[in-house]
């Protein structure tokens, strides 16, 4: 199994976690609290953090491609609910 991981600095964490994981949620098997996410594509799965100050993404998945994959889907949708931060992108690390 493939992983990586990324953040970012927000003041908004736990909001983001959980409008991330009910947005995703309408369509793949979704749990997450205030502080915790977890959201399981065909592709991988994602688990979210929320800590003080830092949202905290973390994507496994079986293949590169597939890790590729569940990266991008992450990323572009936190760019779109997270546009008040004007964060353009994420960093991952393997």
């Amino acid at each position: 199994m493939l992983t990586a991981t990324s953040s970012f600095e927000t003041d908004k964490a736990s909001g983001y976690l959980q409008q991330m994981c009910k947005h995703f949620g309408h369509k793949v098997e979704v749990s997450f609290d205030e502080t915790k996410g977890q959201v399981t594509f065909s592709i991988g799965v994602a688990e979210f953090t929320a800590q003080q100050g830092r949202l905290v993404f973390e994507v496994r998945a079986e293949t590169a491609e597939m890790l590729e994959q569940a990266k991008g889907t992450i990323e572009s949708h936190i760019v779109r609910f997270a546009f008040r931060e004007k964060l353009l992108g994420l960093d991952w690390s393997k």
